[in-house]
């Protein structure tokens, strides 16, 4: 690590004869960097020459795109790993895309009822733990709760909450969950859903972008700033990207909720 962030160090006074660099190529690695890290010295204060110079010609023009950075992970995996930052926003994206899939839907099955959460005095469970669920005709999903009759009323009450536009009906032990007609009114509310899901879910990915930030920044003693504005613009730009992603997922439901 001390290595890596040596040469770090080196990096302003590298920048400082970007104007030398653009003609003559870039310079050799700084004394104490070893060869190990020489490719990346060099692709990292090339990417900082080029992003910086693109990203003042963003500044002077407007509707020009901006420059995008790819900072090799390799070399600044002792301040961050990049590629953990990349799951864990990736996560955030597949979680929502889950719950399109499985709680946003026009037909309801009896797959959709499986990860209701009931609350119970014994804790939170999905409904498919407490209960047998089965599909008795197109128009009716019966819910045994014959295992857990204690837990009836708590799942009548998640069923009922969940959203999905359902009134289940209790019979002892058995919950008739009659499936609703699609009507334009169960649509637009499972769009705007939809766009809550969204909106969630940018909420937690804003969370995963700011620890890491945080986590660079605990190193502005230790590297030069240029490098600690490249690293916070790329977790900037992957979070975008992540995003961007997630608008093409709720512009894809939103066209097949509202058809």
């Amino acid at each position: 690590m001390a290595m890596a962030l040596r040469c770090f160090r080196h990096l302003p006074s590298l920048l400082y004869r970007s104007s030398f660099t653009m003609i003559r190529g870039l310079p050799q690695a700084p004394a104490g960097c070893p060869a190990l890290l020489l490719d990346g010295c060099r692709q990292c204060v090339h990417q900082m020459l080029l992003t910086r110079q693109l990203a003042t010609k963003k500044a002077k023009g407007k509707g020009q795109s901006q420059a995008r950075v790819n900072i090799s992970a390799a070399l600044v995996e002792d301040i961050i790993s990049l590629e953990e930052t990349n799951e864990d926003m990736q996560a955030v994206v597949e979680a929502l895309k889950e719950d399109f899939s499985r709680n946003l839907s026009v037909r309801t099955s009896p797959g959709a009822l499986d990860h209701i959460i009931v609350l119970t005095k014994d804790g939170k469970f999905p409904l498919n733990q407490l209960g047998q669920i089965s599909q008795k005709s197109p128009q009716l999903i019966i819910v045994n709760m014959t295992n857990f009759p204690e837990s009836t009323a708590a799942a009548t009450k998640a069923i009922r909450e969940s959203g999905m536009n359902l009134n289940p009906e209790v019979d002892g032990t058995i919950i008739r969950v009659p499936i609703p007609k699609v009507t334009r009114e169960h649509r637009e509310s499972l769009a705007k859903l939809a766009k809550q899901s969204t909106n969630k879910s940018k909420e937690a990915l804003r969370k995963v972008r700011s620890k890491t930030i945080n986590q660079v920044k605990k190193f502005k003693n230790k590297v030069s700033e240029d490098t600690i504005w490249l690293l916070e613009k790329q977790i900037q730009q992957m979070a975008d990207d992540a995003a961007a992603e997630m608008d093409k997922l709720l512009a894809a439901k939103t066209k097949e909720l509202l058809g």
